[in-house]
């Protein structure tokens, strides 16, 4: 059972029959379903946190700022040097992560139906913005509904391919970027993107070790802080891989 009451098994199933939904997007039916932000229940969750993803983890918001920001301060720290700013970006975030990642498992297991969900939203937020801060600083427009569908496929990790199969669609290279010269339909991209909704979710409250580690006051903040940078630093990674050089990835 997840974290939200939802198992992992019914949201890979929802995500599943979401992708296979993709295939049929051009058609009323599917448009008029992309079209329903506001579901109740798992799809309904799906849906909230892809919006807060894009809207929250990419744009900005209050003191978060956004991937654009982000990526624009870290050229200028490391004097207009693209790679050094993508390490620039990934330190940053690996940091802001080992921070949330301790203060919420710091209360052990009596807040922990309470502070698992909210380090599991703030930490894919920083990961959609380092995602996205990586594209831009290659050459990707970040603004393009394409490059958002790409940035957040890049969370799922290895679960990208088998999502994107189920879907009907390939991508070149293994390259999540290369969505950009697709040119889905509106309505297919925000199918694909409840379908990673569903995804995200069935992840969350799944480690065991992580589970076990924030039941216990401080040994949990300091097991939160390693989860949160080990994770964080892999989608850095795969981030740098999905999303090669705006001018080769075109070639």
């Amino acid at each position: 059972m997840g974290v939200f009451g939802w198992g992992r098994s019914e949201a890979l199933r929802a995500s599943d029959a979401t992708a296979a939904q993709v295939r049929r997007a051009k058609d009323a039916g599917a448009i008029e379903r992309a079209a329903q932000p506001r579901e109740g229940g798992l799809t309904g969750a799906a849906t909230r946190l892809v919006e807060r993803l894009l809207d929250v983890g990419i744009d900005g918001k209050g003191p978060f700022h956004s991937a654009h920001e982000v990526a624009a301060g870290a050229l200028r720290q490391a004097h207009g040097d693209v790679d050094q700013a993508l390490r620039i970006i990934v330190r940053d975030h690996r940091q802001l992560g080992a921070v949330g990642g301790f203060v919420t498992g710091l209360g052990g297991f009596f807040t922990m139906p309470i502070s698992l969900p909210a380090n599991v939203l703030e930490f894919y937020l920083l990961a959609t913005r380092m995602t996205a801060a990586t594209a831009e600083l290659r050459g990707y427009d970040i603004d393009r509904p394409e490059i958002r569908s790409a940035v957040l496929l890049t969370l799922t990790g290895a679960d990208s391919e088998d999502l994107l199969k189920k879907a009907g669609l390939r991508v070149a290279g293994g390259k999540m970027s290369s969505l950009a010269f697709d040119r889905l339909p509106a309505p297919a991209l925000m199918v694909l993107n409840k379908a990673v909704g569903f995804r995200l979710l069935g992840r969350i409250g799944q480690g065991s070790l992580a589970r076990l580690g924030r039941a216990v006051p401080l040994v949990g903040g300091l097991i939160g802080a390693a989860i949160d940078v080990y994770m964080l630093n892999g989608i850095g990674r795969q981030a740098a891989k999905e999303f090669p050089a705006a001018d080769t990835a075109a070639r």
